[in-house]
């Protein structure tokens, strides 16, 4: 299971590196969950990140606007980035959220074919009206994303497990893999969830507040320390698990 990190500028993203994360992810938490950050700064972290290591972008909490977040994603792309996070927020149906993914899938892959989509849905979708996370990995599927990332829109003391049971996303992490999907989890996880997300078969976990000075949104930045703790954890679980 791959460690992905969301850093803010390149200071944290230096220490998630140095931390041994395998995804360095920029977003900007004062836009949302999903908040996209500028171009200058996912360009200047991605200039300053080895090449052999991974670097996503947030491309926000998007509204069911196609051609607004179609620009964005290729806006994204540009930066040199090896992922883009598109937050299915707007969206309340499977019809809409594909209309829009298919839209970002297809002028990505216009512009720069080896750049992944990554849809991403949100565990706490009832609160804010959005579409089922369950639904994700069909939508993803169907228009040409690499993978699915499933978050919390909102940020509190609350994990993805008291959204989804592990019924839920035991299933969906079958339906990402039986279709070819990268699955990912976020929202509040720490090393306690090491084992439960490994049991899933998550692909790639999600963290930020959890390996911060502490745990507040926006006002929290990345140490090394306790990124280099997290992957050990991650390491010596898949180790005794046999993996």
């Amino acid at each position: 299971m791959k460690l992905l990190v969301s850093v803010t500028n390149e200071t944290e993203a230096i220490e998630a590196l140095n931390g041994g994360a395998d995804i360095i992810d920029v977003k900007n938490p004062v836009e949302g969950a999903l908040g996209a950050s500028f171009p200058e700064v996912i360009r200047s972290i991605r200039r300053i990140i080895p090449s052999k290591v991974e670097v996503s972008a947030t491309i926000g909490d998007l509204p069911n606007l196609p051609g607004t977040s179609s620009l964005a994603a290729v806006g994204a792309a540009a930066c040199g980035v090896n992922y883009v996070k598109a937050g299915l927020f707007g969206v309340k149906s499977k019809p809409e959220a594909l209309m829009l993914l298919k839209s970002i899938c297809r002028n990505i892959n216009a512009f720069k074919r080896n750049v992944k989509v990554i849809a991403s849905g949100y565990a706490d979708y009832l609160e804010i009206n959005s579409i089922n996370p369950l639904d994700v990995p069909y939508v993803a599927s169907k228009a040409g994303a690499s993978g699915v990332l499933i978050d919390m829109k909102t940020k509190n003391r609350k994990k993805i497990f008291d959204y989804l049971s592990s019924n839920e996303l035991l299933s969906l992490v079958k339906k990402c893999h039986a279709r070819g999907l990268t699955v990912a989890l976020a929202g509040g996880l720490n090393e306690e969830d090491v084992p439960i997300l490994l049991k899933l078969n998550v692909d790639i976990m999600g963290v930020r507040r959890s390996v911060c000075n502490d745990f507040s949104w926006l006002n929290s930045k990345i140490e090394k320390k306790k990124v280099m703790k997290l992957k050990e954890t991650i390491y010596l679980i898949q180790k005794q698990a046999g993996k």
